[in-house]
């Protein structure tokens, strides 16, 4: 399942809220609101929520259709999209580990091999767009992320507004409502977490409730006239101990890996990318699309458009698993997650959109 960037697309949220014309009819948004708050649900497909809504009545309740996120699958690339309107192609975070001048960045963190890479590596350069159309929009977010490189790439120029714990979220929403704001943007990254550690049981369950508790809370404490929409970044798909090693024959033709377990870059040796996309072909097909670099940048896995630096980002060989598998980079850590994301199948391309006004 490829994204629809030119349709219903968290790509497309922020422009249409933002934007100068009328919100497409797939936002579910009305013309003229008071303000809006846009909250991304970290982790949260639309699968998976249709699958275990009962433990979330408030959400159950709105208005949701499904959507498309970006490619790949994954928070780094996901909430640029969102924050900046942009396909990975244009804003350049390609994924949560990112080939960048012969090292690997790790996004989120921003940390390559050499350590923090905010100085050597500004995240303004590598991600040069303003998010929210340029405007000043307040962000409420985990206070833990301020001044973190990712949070400088996708959320810098407005005011930053940290909750300590999650029944903060709605209070410092409604606090910046009350000064004036008429756009909010807020994030919990709860469920993304717990998923990966636990995967899907009772821990999730009880995590699902506890996130749609925020939501009750929120949306109870919004002034009339306010327009919320909530969508999430990618969706989960459980692959507990079913973690692939490369075999000695690929791994040395491999000079490095970068990407996810479930949307895997190898970086070939110099001279062997056609040797290499053979060999993974014969060997990986089972488990995943094995494409190279041009077919992805053909086919606009990434977007419409790709300038030189962000392809020279871009590996030589791509895995992307469509069985329940991981591929393993043994310069990456935590090979332990029990839920991931990053591939292109329905359970983490589909993502939710809820909306509800007061």
């Amino acid at each position: 399942m490829l994204p629809d960037y030119s349709g219903a697309n968290v790509r497309g949220i922020i422009p249409a809220l933002l934007g100068p014309i009328d919100p497409p009819d797939w936002l579910n948004v009305r013309r003229h609101a008071t303000a809006r708050v846009v909250l991304v649900l970290d982790g949260l497909g639309w699968e998976q929520f249709e699958t275990f809504q009962q433990h979330a009545p408030t959400l159950a309740a709105l208005h949701r259709r499904s959507i498309t996120t970006i490619a790949p699958s994954t928070t780094a690339a996901g909430l640029a999209s969102i924050s900046t309107g942009l396909p990975p192609a244009e804003h350049g975070l390609l994924g949560y580990r990112m080939a960048v001048g012969g090292e690997v960045l790790n996004v989120l963190s921003w940390r390559t091999a050499a350590g923090d890479a905010r100085k050597a590596i500004e995240p303004a350069r590598i991600q040069p767009f303003e998010p929210f159309l340029g405007e000043r929009v307040p962000v409420v977010t985990n206070a833990l992320f301020g001044g973190s490189g990712f949070t400088t790439a996708h959320l810098r120029g407005g005011p930053f507004t940290g909750w300590r714990t999650p029944s903060n979220l709605a209070v410092r929403v409604r606090s910046q409502l009350d000064t004036g704001q008429r756009f909010v943007y807020a994030y919990y990254d709860g469920i993304d977490k717990v998923a990966h550690e636990f995967g899907f049981g009772a821990y999730y369950n009880a995590e699902l409730a506890a996130a749609d508790a925020i939501v009750a809370q929120l949306i109870e404490m919004l002034p009339a006239g306010v327009d919320l929409v909530i969508t999430a970044d990618h969706g989960q798909v459980h692959v507990g101990k079913a973690l692939i090693k490369l075999s000695g024959d690929v791994a040395a033709l491999v000079a490095f890996g970068s990407g996810e377990g479930r949307f895997r870059w190898l970086h070939a040796r110099p001279g062997a990318a056609g040797e290499l996309l053979d060999a993974c072909r014969q060997t990986y097909s089972d488990v995943a699309w094995v494409v190279d670099r041009q077919q992805v940048i053909d086919q606009r896995w990434f977007g419409p458009v790709i300038s030189p630096p962000v392809a020279a980002r871009l590996g030589d060989v791509a895995m992307v698993a469509h069985q329940p598998v991981s591929f393993i980079d043994p310069d990456e850590p935590g090979h332990d997650l029990a839920c991931r994301h990053g591939s292109l199948t329905s359970a983490e391309m589909l993502v939710p959109l809820f909306t509800h006004s007061t």
